[in-house]
């Protein structure tokens, strides 16, 4: 049973973005199902090991982004996302230690992902918006963004 459902109220109106996002919550359920099912470390060291592999790229790809389209809120908006690769290589760096995982990851992941996307990311949606960037997410799907 997934941790954290994707629906459209997480949508950012940036196909990448939201592709990623999709990708990021299936992460998360993968790692919580590894954890809640007994499977092996080895299991749940290599899913929260792609999870920070994943996170890196989805952040860079958001940031060049930023970079690209001139977003005013870059500065700050990439010291939240360096504060959890930061946390993500913890939690790594504890399992390589021989820590056993517990839920609690991917209770954090799931909300620190879910606030994220709400509070944060939802800030640059109209930015996105104004340089053509996102398209409305009540007007159904949205359009590739070329970079």
């Amino acid at each position: 049973m997934p941790i954290i459902a994707w629906n459209d109220t997480y949508r950012t109106g940036i196909d990448i973005v939201d592709a990623q996002h999709r990708k990021l919550f299936d992460a998360i359920n993968g790692l919580h199902d590894a954890m809640a099912s007994g499977k092996g470390r080895a299991h749940v060291a290599e899913t929260l090991s792609f999870l920070a592999d994943y996170t890196m790229k989805h952040f860079a790809d958001e940031e060049r982004l930023m970079t690209t389209h001139g977003y005013p809120g870059y500065a700050e908006h990439k010291k939240i996302h360096d504060r959890l690769v930061a946390q993500v290589n913890a939690l790594v760096a504890q399992l390589a230690s021989g820590a056993a995982p517990t839920l609690e990851v991917s209770d954090f992941l799931s909300d620190w992902l879910k606030h994220h996307i709400d509070e944060v990311d939802r800030g640059y949606i109209p930015f996105f918006k104004s340089v053509g960037v996102a398209k409305d997410t009540k007007a159904g799907p949205a359009v590739a963004v070329a970079t």
